[in-house]
């Protein structure tokens, strides 16, 4: 199944799943533990260990991976972490042997493109709050990944244009404007936005595919997600 299969690439990967793990998954953890009621540099710290203990252990495994959602399981995870962090927590400080990617650079590398009003967030509870950030970074992977589909084939700029027109219908889209821009007609726009409406759903089907063990969990998954997201706006 495919979430075995992270699951067991996470846990014999070594440094280098750590750091991929870390920096697709760390917003929403980072996000609990701040709801939570930590400071955001002890926050880091406990981000950073909970990966360490991930990798070097079975805290997935003692979580339940019958949950059958790589998010649940991570989530449960954390919560278990976070019981037992007064008594480890200098134990293994900022991740021991590990050499973690700074949080400056977790940050350029993969800037966020949900902003959350700090209202919005105070009045989530903390599992809300890991599941809006989880349903943006699934969103942001699939973005990213069509992003880059797009600049290989000369087509970044389409997808600069359009890409505020992939996660639903909207009325205020000038298919003239982005026509002109483009130098094409508004035919060929409707074409093309249609094409990459239908790849963007595609890869993000794809996305949370990774992060569930049963196939038939995808389109509930993803309606989950699309309710999560609803919560920021």
């Amino acid at each position: 199944m495919v979430l075995q299969a992270n699951l067991d690439r996470f846990n014999q990967g070594g440094n280098e799943a750590l750091t991929q793990l870390c920096r697709t998954y760390w917003r929403p953890i980072f996000a609990f533990v701040c709801r939570s009621g930590y400071p955001v540099s002890d926050a880091q710290d406990l981000t950073q260990d909970f990966f360490v203990t991930v990798l070097k252990g079975n805290l997935l495994k003692l979580a339940d991976p019958s949950r059958g959602r790589f998010r649940s399981l991570l989530l449960k995870s954390l919560k278990n972490f976070l019981a037992d962090a007064i008594e480890k927590s200098h134990a293994v400080k900022r991740g021991g042997k590990f050499d973690f990617v700074s949080w400056d650079d977790w940050m350029a590398e993969a800037p966020s493109q949900l902003c959350l009003p700090l209202r919005t967030v105070e009045n989530l509870s903390p599992e809300k709050v890991f599941d809006l950030r989880w349903a943006a970074t699934i969103v942001e992977q699939a973005l990213h990944r069509l992003r880059e589909e797009c600049e290989s084939r000369g087509r970044r700029r389409l997808f600069n244009l359009v890409s505020v027109y992939l996660t639903g219908e909207r009325a205020d889209i000038s298919y003239a404007e982005i026509g002109q821009k483009l130098g094409i007609g508004e035919s060929e726009v409707k074409r093309l936005l249609y094409q990459i409406r239908q790849r963007y759903r595609d890869l993000l089907r794809d996305e949370v595919a990774q992060t569930v063990e049963d196939p038939g969990d995808i389109d509930e998954e993803i309606r989950y997600l699309c309710l999560a997201l609803a919560a920021a706006e």
